[in-house]
């Protein structure tokens, strides 16, 4: 059991952390901005540690500041909350390094899950199932085609417009092309994906 927990964050999510320590008899430390100085996770806390001016990059997301602001408190551990270095891999293992006890996944697990292609073969390899899509990264529109095909829940119609094939397109080609719907990806950012190699 931890004694003290420093929380590396701010607003309902630190509330929500603070509230879960003080019912189980630990002390927290809240760290904030200048501009969060009289915030209400700063009150409620047991202590807090200004970390940097209002901009979250000097504040919250300034990793040397939140272990400086750990030692000087004695906090055992450091939890990170929602957002801001929760995803970070680098913070999680220089919080181990620090000698404090991250609270969340490991380093290497957020790495890996912070990789979709990657996280999707590892519970793959594990026996997990997961939602349908291409086996790996897709490298031009006909591999994008022949994954959205295999997938099978994709309705398929002209991309172009949401009604008509294009002019420029045989009706065999506008008929395979696939029509995303509304709040998808604009067809750009698919284009964009498949030249990074992502996986749709």
């Amino acid at each position: 059991m931890f004694e003290k927990v420093l929380i590396a964050n701010r607003g309902e999510i630190a509330l929500r952390i603070h509230r879960a320590c003080r019912e189980m008899g630990i002390k927290t430390v809240a760290v904030h901005s200048t501009a969060d100085a009289a915030a209400m996770h700063v009150r409620l806390a047991d202590e807090s540690v200004c970390i940097g001016p209002p901009a979250a990059r000097d504040s919250y997301l300034n990793v040397a500041a939140i272990l400086s602001a750990a030692t000087i408190t004695g906090a055992d551990a450091i939890h990170p909350g929602l957002g801001f270095l929760a995803e970070d891999a680098d913070f999680a293992a220089a919080v181990e390094e620090h000698g404090f006890t991250f609270i969340g996944p490991s380093a290497e697990h957020i790495r890996l899950m912070g990789n979709k292609m990657a996280a999707k073969d590892a519970v793959r390899k594990l026996g997990i199932p997961t939602v349908p899509g291409s086996p790996g990264g897709v490298r031009d529109q006909a591999a994008a085609e022949a994954a959205a095909c295999a997938i099978g829940s994709v309705k398929l119609r002209c991309s172009a417009t949401p009604s008509a094939p294009s002019s420029s397109m045989s009706p065999s080609t506008a008929m395979r092309r696939p029509s995303w719907p509304i709040g998808a990806p604009p067809s750009n950012a698919i284009a964009a994906r498949m030249e990074a190699g992502l996986a749709l």
